[in-house]
């Protein structure tokens, strides 16, 4: 029996200095007149979020371990190209993407008008289904501040026909010793 594996992925971004302004990438997408997020890459909490589910789900690290800052040539990187990235070493760890579904905090910017264009990038890049949903915290926290922006997402992913992928095997169960 294949059986599918799910992952949680989150990112948090906070925006950019004022004196140091960046250009927003938020969902695969370029936010004209935005204030941007400040990161080692473009900062896209959103796809970020997507590729560290994706990891999670297949086990093979975690956004750090792939495209950290000890790896300059990621460096301003874009987020649909690690999305599309965190994609291909997951299918070349023996997996098949069903799905991910992201969501992601923030105050700004207005996302619903661009939703189905967003949810579109990021499934070509992850040659899979992405949808994106959006929220704020009602004015709590730092989102709720405006102070950046956080996303969290989750990936169903199943080993593809042929490739096992091993059980975890649980071990000896340990008993709390009697009063």
């Amino acid at each position: 029996m294949i059986l599918p594996r799910t992952g949680i992925g989150m990112d948090v971004h906070a925006f950019a200095p004022e004196d140091d302004p960046q250009p927003l990438w938020l969902g695969g997408l370029f936010w004209e007149g935005e204030q941007g997020l400040s990161g080692h890459s473009d900062g896209d909490c959103v796809a970020h979020a997507a590729a560290d589910a994706l990891f999670s789900a297949s086990g093979i690290g975690d956004l750090g371990t792939h495209f950290g800052t000890d790896r300059p040539e990621y460096a301003g990187a874009s987020g649909v190209k690690l999305l599309a990235e965190a994609a291909r070493l997951v299918r070349a760890a023996g997996f098949e993407i069903g799905n991910v579904a992201v969501q992601f905090v923030a105050n700004r910017p207005k996302f619903a008008p661009r939703r189905e264009e967003s949810q579109r990038v990021l499934s070509e890049a992850a040659n899979a289904p992405v949808t994106v949903t959006a929220t704020t915290s009602d004015g709590l926290g730092f989102t709720g501040r405006g102070e950046g922006i956080s996303a969290v997402a989750t990936a169903l992913v199943y080993p593809m026909p042929g490739h096992e992928v091993p059980a975890a095997v649980p071990g000896p169960a340990k008993r709390a010793p009697h009063a």
